[in-house]
Order: structure tokens, then sequence, then C-alpha cells
């Protein structure tokens, strides 16, 4: 089947049923994508399909042929997307495993409330588990991001 992934178009031979988070990761080496819980809780697993995150440890590879499906690996490659540059600026980072999913998850956010509460930060961030527990640096950064993206 066709993919087309991060602005390109990519040819997979998988079945129909395997999750969209093993395609990218086993079959396109993209291992930014992380497996969390396989079960759609933790959000570690977020990729985009037509601009909309999307679990994809349970979602089927089928279910996204023809969409257009965005990864951390197609943010930016040298993290100049306004997320990715809020990240590190706050150092949001800790032991980092859930982070892909948060950032997915923040982009989703912003492009579709560019200046976000508080309360809209919590809602769209609170399918993304982080243990490490660094809630008011993803928030924080979240609003960085805002204003970055402003600019």
């Amino acid at each position: 089947m066709k993919l087309h992934v991060n602005g390109s178009e990519r040819e997979v031979d998988a079945p129909a049923d395997m999750p969209l988070l093993w395609v990218l990761r086993d079959l396109m080496g993209m291992t930014g994508t992380k497996f969390g819980c396989g079960i759609a809780q933790c959000g570690a697993c977020t990729v985009h399909a037509d601009g909309a995150p999307l679990r994809s440890c349970i979602t089927p590879v089928s279910a996204v042929e023809g969409k257009k499906i965005a990864t951390i690996e197609g943010l930016s490659a040298d993290g100049s997307h306004p997320v990715q540059k809020a990240w590190a600026e706050l150092d949001v980072v800790q032991c980092g495993y859930c982070q892909s999913g948060q950032i997915m998850s923040a982009v989703a956010l912003l492009a579709k409330i560019p200046s976000p509460n508080d309360t809209d930060i919590d809602q769209a961030m609170s399918g993304n588990i982080c243990r490490c527990g660094t809630y008011p640096r993803i928030r924080a950064a979240v609003h960085r991001a805002a204003e970055l993206s402003k600019a």
C-alpha cells in the first residue's frame, strides 16, 4: 500500500491490520514515534493524520491510506519548528520518552487554537501521560510556542 508520510509518498508491504505505529517504526525506520501502552491511553504514539492527532498504536495502517501522515521526524530536520524550539528553550524534557507524542499533540492544538489558554492546553494534552510529571513545563512550552508562532 502507498502511504503519504512527512510529505513523501512511500510504498510499504504490510498487512492491512498492522498498527500504523509498527509500520512507521519497523518498516519505515521512523523511531521517533514511541510505543507506550498499546491501548491508546498514554499518547506516546501520537502522530497526525490529515492534521488531527491520532494514536498510531491502535490504528490499522489501512485506516490511513490516502491520508497525510505526519510524525515527529516531519516537523523539522533541525529543530526549528516553534514547538520544538519552545520545548528546548524551556527545558521541558526529563526522560524524554513521551515527548514526541506530547509535541505532536501540542502542534495539533496550536494549529486549531493559535493562542490557547490553560484550559485549552489541559484539555488537548490530557491524553498524553508524562511519568516524570513535566506538565507545568509542557503547559509553559505550549504558551511559548504560541508566541514563537506569531513572530
